[in-house]
């Protein structure tokens, strides 16, 4: 899990709210505002938190897809607790998987739901999240204490198809020659690769940027 640094929300949302009779009298409604006429607002809402994300899943890292990522509210909208957080662009992440295929296993932000727990929800929002989770090669993760094992479990972490993904881009870094069976990349090489793969590149992070923060670098 990446540490997200939230940048100012958007002038457009701020002119929504201004203009909005119902927010203006404390009544802050997500309803209202996914109902509302005006999709630039909301394009231009969910493109800043991808930016600010480097266009990576707020939880799982992986590459955000248009039109198959949805806005994620950390402390949930689903319940009595939080309404005043409902249009609170501190409280909004982006997450992937939109759309989930017949089959498809729920993760991140769709298997998080309406739970939230201040001691038990590792947050992309704290400083230190990254240092939560271990990492393995195989494409494993596993917790540290009871908040990160909580965190892998609500957000399905450790399923086998983010254990998939993440060992595919692992091995680019351990790959080995199928008739020699030597790694292709010796240390040097794979210092330079890690030192690459980390760069943020017009706002980019690359997929799985933790992992591979965590076994290489």
């Amino acid at each position: 899990m990446k540490y997200i640094v939230k940048n100012n929300e958007p002038q457009s949302l701020i002119d929504w709210k201004k203009n909005d009779k119902m927010f203006q009298r404390g009544k802050p409604d997500w309803k209202r505002f996914k109902h509302s006429k005006n999709k630039k607002i909301q394009d231009e809402l969910i493109e800043s938190l991808k930016k600010e994300q480097g266009y990576i899943c707020c939880y799982c890292e992986r590459e955000l897809i248009v039109g198959n990522c949805h806005i994620e509210h950390l402390k949930p909208k689903a319940t009595n607790k939080y309404p005043e957080l409902q249009l609170e662009y501190n409280n909004l992440l982006c997450s992937c998987q939109l759309e989930i295929d017949k089959g498809e296993p729920r993760h991140c932000g769709n298997s998080k739901g309406s739970w939230y727990d201040d001691d038990l929800l590792i947050s992309p929002l704290d400083a230190d999240c990254e240092i939560k989770f271990k990492y393995f090669g195989d494409g494993n993760i596993d917790h540290i204490n009871k908040a990160s094992e909580q965190t892998i479990i609500h957000l399905q972490l450790g399923i086998d198809k983010l254990i998939a993904l993440r060992k595919g881009v692992i091995d680019t870094f351990i790959f080995v020659d199928p008739v020699t069976k030597n790694e292709l990349l010796n240390d040097e090489d794979r210092k330079e690769y890690t030192k690459q793969y980390l760069q943020i590149v017009n706002g980019k992070v690359n997929e799985f940027y933790t992992t591979i923060k965590y076994l290489f670098e």
